[in-house]
């Protein structure tokens, strides 16, 4: 559903940035007079000396104290909505794998059955007080995030090694892939220092 409504919005925006620019274009390099063809009489870029936003328009409001401070919120509050739905589409959790069933048919193992199973199997490693897992990427080709909340006493080397041979190796024989490219990061617990009386 995500996927669709995606490719709907960014359809759109994509449409109309096209359409306005295409207009834009026509005008700023005189097609219209050139090829003799009209634009629609609300159309405001006319020829190559017509400006985005005319001397009215940008002084029609400037004595108002409150025109700057609602346009630049309007313009921050519609630039952080944008750089949210960008870092939305970046950290997009993967749904399902295909899986090869050796029968000819292809299966689909659930995305967030994997992370937890990953994420058990993680947190059962010496030293690892938690553990968080996110799948990526393409159904066919997935990629594992891994966060690993690590005890004072672990061994950083021991633990990477130990979660790259068995837990993630083990997931990636499960699931039938070839390979299960990962990047994880290990963080230290903190713990509070005691009072010795």
């Amino acid at each position: 559903m995500l996927k669709t409504v995606n490719r709907v919005l960014l359809g759109l925006v994509g449409l109309g940035l096209f359409a306005l620019g295409g207009g834009v274009l026509l005008g700023g390099l005189d097609l219209q007079r050139r090829w003799d063809f009209g634009m629609p009489g609300w159309w405001p870029f006319r020829g190559p000396d017509d400006v985005v936003l005319g001397t009215e328009g940008r002084t029609r409001w400037r004595e108002e104290g409150w025109w700057w401070p609602t346009v630049i919120t309007v313009l921050a509050v519609l630039l952080a909505l944008l750089l949210w739905w960008l870092l939305a589409q970046r950290r997009h959790r993967l749904g399902g794998i295909r899986v090869d069933s050796e029968d000819g048919a292809a299966a689909r193992l659930d995305g967030r059955t994997l992370e937890d199973v990953i994420e058990e199997e993680a947190q059962a490693l010496d030293g690892v007080s938690r553990a968080h897992v996110r799948l990526t990427g393409r159904r066919t080709a997935p990629t594992a995030r891994v966060r690993l909340l690590l005890e004072p006493h672990a061994d950083p080397e021991r633990t990477l090694g130990q979660l790259s041979r068995e837990t993630l190796a083990h997931a990636r024989d499960s699931a039938g892939l070839d390979r299960l490219p990962s990047k994880v990061r290990l963080r230290e617990a903190r713990h509070r220092s005691q009072r010795v009386a």
